[in-house]
């Protein structure tokens, strides 16, 4: 338990003042960081029960963070607040790719202060074990884990049977926990060396491009494109795998299908996370050719991932609902808007191409809530599942609203939402409330490994603008109830 600080209520008035500015009435996306990775159990309040009818609430300050120990708002306000001044997310950025984490006094100062800040704000530990000892505090807040080794990429096959081992080891301690484990998470680029996984990315291009172009290593699977999926990353005709890279690929094969063998035994659901596009049809190709094995009897195991920010999104989707429909394969989507904006359009631009992203931010709204009321209408009518990622509070809104038409609720199994751990709990809890199942998206792993991870989170999160103002503003209006209520 930690100990208790007396201070005197003139000056904690004076203290929490910074935090009490109004809210902005803006509905745009939110995050709230609430940590739940002390390593005593928090003394908390079990969340109200509620039903599916219920409307988010997003202005209830009390009900929202009524699971969550005072102790903890304040370390996540602070965490966030630390987050949104850019000056200090551009020098901890500059300062974790710079040579001087090559010099081991500064790496390991810099690498302690991440960790008792950012690292314990977004991850849940740094092995199997403290993974598994938060994700059971964070089912005392009425929400579920989506846990994943942060491991992002391998080079060689040693490097991916490692990665592969450490997957498995999650699966196996995952198994004590259900149901607050909802899913576990794998990237195909942590058991499939990355430079083969491109060899195939441009070979299955090629022959989206010309389908005479013969593959005699490829398995049934899903359709991986469109008509209107950019392939410019493919240029010139490939040359076809070599012996070596065959044996690779099928290396690569047999691992995930380790992992799904092993989360089917213990009823665990498996996602696969979209990468790169220039990685992503390798992706897709394992995911589904898996997905036609081990889907069985309307029990989706294996779910895919759909980038909603690419304008090919919705008609990739479309296509490969329909295609698992005709081949009786139940299929899972997880639907995200994207996380590698910015690259995608810079390799684009560099090969004199346009972006594959959406022009505005209004675009990819659209497009995720025109995929997600697509889903929904499947799912509540016929074989599949979904899982709606999203940090934006009107997207969850609009998914609330048709669900509760299509009288998807509370106790449907095949729909939930999901948000990144220490990132829109305002949602997240809004949305328990109101009677859905909410899982958090959960890395683990060693300090140095999930920095890949922790630098996408600092860029989501930085400036006063940023995905988190709602969740700071709502934290700040509860830690000033909560001290109004004690002092008077």
């Amino acid at each position: 338990m930690a100990s208790r600080i007396i201070v005197s209520p003139p000056k904690l008035l004076k203290t929490l003042s910074h935090f009490t500015r109004p809210l902005n009435s803006s509905s745009s996306s939110s995050s709230i960081a609430v940590h739940l990775t002390d390593n005593s159990e928090p003394n908390i309040r079990r969340p109200p029960t509620a039903t599916a009818s219920s409307a988010l609430n997003l202005d209830d300050s009390e009900k929202l963070f009524s699971s969550v120990p005072t102790t903890q708002l304040f370390r996540a306000s602070a965490n966030l607040h630390a987050a949104a001044i850019e000056p200090m997310v551009d020098f901890g950025t500059w300062l974790m790719k710079s040579k001087l984490m090559d010099v081991d006094v500064v790496r390991g100062a810099i690498l302690g202060a991440i960790r008792h800040t950012f690292y314990e704000h977004f991850c849940a530990g740094e092995d199997a074990v403290s993974a598994v000892q938060t994700v059971r505090r964070l089912d005392h807040a009425g929400l579920r884990a989506m846990l994943t080794y942060a491991v992002e990429y391998a080079a060689d096959n040693d490097s991916c049977d490692r990665n592969l081992d450490a997957f498995l080891h999650t699966v196996e301690s995952s198994k004590s926990l259900p149901p607050s484990v909802s899913f576990v998470i794998v990237k195909i680029t942590a058991i499939c060396p990355k430079k083969l996984l491109e060899r195939v990315s441009d070979l299955l291009r090629w022959q989206h491009k010309d389908p005479s172009f013969n593959l005699p290593w490829k398995l049934d699977t899903l359709p991986i494109f469109s008509d209107s999926s950019p392939t410019y990353h493919t240029l010139r005709k490939p040359e076809p795998l070599t012996p070596q890279e065959e044996h690779d690929l099928q290396l690569g094969h047999q691992r995930l299908q380790k992992i799904c063998q092993k989360c089917v035994e213990a009823n665990i659901r498996l996602t696969v996370d979209a990468e790169h596009s220039f990685v992503q049809p390798a992706i897709d190709y394992f995911t589904y050719s898996s997905a036609i094995l081990y889907n069985r009897d309307d029990n989706p195991i294996i779910f895919g991932t759909i980038q909603c920010y690419l304008k090919d999104a919705k008609a990739r989707l479309l296509l490969a609902s329909k295609a698992a429909d005709k081949m009786s394969v139940p299929m899972g989507f997880k639907l995200v808007r994207g996380a590698y904006m910015s690259s995608e359009s810079k390799l684009a631009s560099s090969l004199g191409f346009e972006s594959p992203i959406h022009n505005g931010i209004d675009e990819t709204h659209e497009c995720y809530n025109d995929c997600a009321s697509i889903m929904l209408e499947k799912i509540a009518n016929g074989p599949g599942a979904l899982v709606l990622a999203t940090h934006n509070v009107e997207s969850g809104r609009v998914a609330v609203a048709k669900a509760q038409d299509l009288g998807i609720g509370k106790v449907h199994q095949k729909l939930q939402f999901a948000q990144l751990y220490g990132m829109a709990d305002v949602l997240s809890f809004s949305l328990r409330n109101a009677g859905f199942q909410v899982s958090k998206y959960m890395p683990f792993g060693p300090v140095e490994m999930v920095i890949p991870y922790l630098l996408r989170r600092a860029e989501e999160n930085r400036g006063l603008l940023s995905a988190s103002t709602l969740d700071r503003q709502l934290i700040r209006k509860e830690l000033k109830r909560r001290l109004m209520a004690a002092v008077f």
